[in-house]
């Protein structure tokens, strides 16, 4: 097949965009995207582009007819629903029907919203109990991969798409209405696993409303809990969630998004600090792994366990992010750990993402955000050096994608395993940062000074193939999260005498504690410029981030060649 010029229309550069454009490098295109920004630069930008075929991986806009009207240039939208569906809340419905298949359709776009013809679609049975970001970051991107190369091909061949045809009977999709929060409405009278359901649907977003300790918020985060109480009452408090009584058992909330006023701007954030004045009273348990056993269906985002010579220590940060009060709990978990009379230690991420640094909504939320995104670096770095300065050899199982200081905690690691399709974004200055968690030494350590300093400063995501090739991941393991993580224990029993590791055991005694903590200190003096006295502008790409602001045109490092010299002419 011909190299493609494909045009990536979306939204956001978000973690589908980003899998999608890796994964169309690697068969050989030339992909290049474009943030919709506003209707008449996104027209200009494709119209004159030279593209041969637009693919919409995440778009919440609706196409302009100038775009969708060319029949020499397809248009193409990934819907997160099988054939038929239609609608913007696919997913909420699917997890709220408990349907037991979904999947993805590639269909062009046309006048009316997902009901142009058919290229593609991919089908999976449905997990149980999934929430919606675990379930569009999992087999719904799966999936739209799987759609994406099959509309490559059949574009380089010649494929006419299939009309929608609702009277064929295979065809069970169906138009879907927005759904609305009286749709997601529960009552904390109902039963937990409804609750939880309603929940993990609004995932991510918009989130369930509802009223608990006298206020309105948003909730997100649950879990299932055995306890019993008056439903609706705050039963106990642990790390960083709440405990809520419902009709039978209770619920874990783990964050809380106050209801905005009129004119106001209200963010996520981790439920202890919403309603930290309300929790005088309320419980406070203990969350220490040394007093725990292992239940995943347990509120636990710190757990421990043993098999063998491995000590297997799982943390579990909602989103990825990582507040300073999260480090300060991971290194207390990490010391005791590093206690136990254990040859490996295996740090792994669960469900979600598995690292993505500091937890930029909590610095946002602090009095004197500078300081507080001070403390949290000076924390996460903390970690790092737990994981450097272990004697046991240190395993990073990395379960989902990783941006920024996430990705150097991984490489604190002897040896890194990574989950097949996860994407890694190794760099800092998109966020105004110079960057820490040891990467002046981790980094380069892996991958050469010369790689490091292209990743550093090209500021593009990476899959876990390009990692491998580079020294920064050793091995990858099953797309599945459940084979992951059997194949990932089964990696770090042999780790010890596996020869492919000699190397990488070798470099435990090579190491020099005055190099790595003049790395930190280094590392550091740059940070304090960025973070307190906001050296490239941190404070405004923080609230930025942390408020969900559209951007204003799609970065350059984004766009392939020949669509950037296209733009260059256009401005010109």
């Amino acid at each position: 097949m011909r190299s493609l010029k494909i045009m990536l229309l979306s939204s956001a550069f978000n973690g589908l965009t980003q899998r999608a454009w890796l994964d169309l490098r690697q068969s050989g295109h030339e992909p290049s995207v474009v943030l919709f920004t506003d209707e008449a630069t996104v027209c200009r930008q494709i119209e004159a582009s030279a593209a041969d075929l637009v693919i919409c991986p995440f778009l919440k806009d609706r196409v302009p007819q100038q775009l969708w009207n060319n029949p020499q240039r397809p248009v193409v939208i990934i819907h997160p629903g099988i054939v038929g569906d239609r609608g913007a809340s696919a997913l909420d419905w699917a997890i709220t029907q408990q349907v037991r298949r979904w999947g993805v359709t590639a269909l062009q776009a046309v006048e009316e919203m997902d009901a142009g013809p058919i290229w593609s679609t991919c089908e999976f049975d449905m997990p149980a109990d999934v929430r919606k970001s675990e379930l569009y970051n999992g087999p719904v991107s799966d999936a739209a991969i799987y759609c994406i190369r099959d509309v490559v091909e059949k574009f380089a061949s010649g494929f006419v798409p299939t009309p929608l045809d609702y009277t064929q009977p295979d065809i069970i999709g169906r138009l879907q209405p927005n759904m609305k929060q009286v749709d997601r409405a529960f009552s904390w009278h109902d039963c937990a696993r409804f609750i939880k359901r309603s929940i993990d649907a609004a995932d991510g977003q918009p989130g369930v409303l509802a009223s608990l300790a006298g206020g309105q918020y948003y909730l997100y985060d649950a879990h299932l809990d055995s306890r019993r109480g008056t439903p609706g009452d705050i039963l106990a408090v642990q790390d960083d969630a709440v405990l809520v009584a419902a009709g039978d058992h209770s619920v874990w909330v783990g964050s809380l998004k106050r209801k905005a006023q009129p004119g106001d701007e209200t963010f996520k954030l981790p439920a202890r600090h919403v309603l930290a004045e309300q929790l005088a009273d309320v419980p406070v348990l203990e969350g220490s792994i040394a007093n725990q056993g292992v239940d995943v269906t347990d509120y636990q985002p710190v757990r421990y366990r043993e098999s063998g010579h491995v000590g297997e220590l799982t943390f579990e940060f909602y989103n990825g992010a990582m507040s300073t009060e999260q480090c300060q709990r991971l290194v207390a978990a990490l010391r005791w750990a590093k206690a136990r009379d254990t040859q490996v230690l295996l740090i792994r991420g669960g469900r979600g993402s598995f690292s993505n640094g500091v937890h930029l909504n909590v610095i946002q939320a602090a009095p004197v955000p500078g300081l507080e995104a001070w403390a949290n670096i000076q924390a996460i770095d903390d970690v790092c050096q737990e994981l450097l300065t272990a004697r046991q050899l240190v395993i990073s199982g990395v379960t989902g994608s990783a941006g920024a200081g996430g990705v150097m905690l991984a490489l604190a690691a002897d040896l890194v395993f990574a989950r097949a399709g996860v994407v890694l974004n190794p760099h800092y200055k998109t966020m105004g940062l110079y960057g820490s968690e040891y990467w002046t030494y981790s980094l380069p350590r892996a991958v050469g000074s010369a790689i490091a300093h292209k990743l550093i400063e090209e500021c593009l995501p990476i899959s876990v193939f390009q990692a491998r090739q580079w020294g920064m991941v050793q091995d990858i393991g099953p797309r599945c999260p459940h084979a992951f993580g059997s194949w990932l224990l089964q990696q770090a029993s042999s780790a010890l005498t596996d020869e492919k590791y000699a190397r990488q055991r070798a470099r435990k005694t090579n190491l020099s504690l005055e190099q790595i903590e003049r790395c930190r200190a280094n590392e550091l003096a740059q940070m304090q410029l960025d973070m307190v006295e906001n050296r490239q502008q941190f404070a405004h790409k923080c609230r930025n981030f942390v408020f969900k602001r559209k951007a204003c045109q799609t970065p350059q490092r984004l766009m392939a060649p020949w669509a950037l010299a296209l733009t260059t002419t256009l401005v010109d």
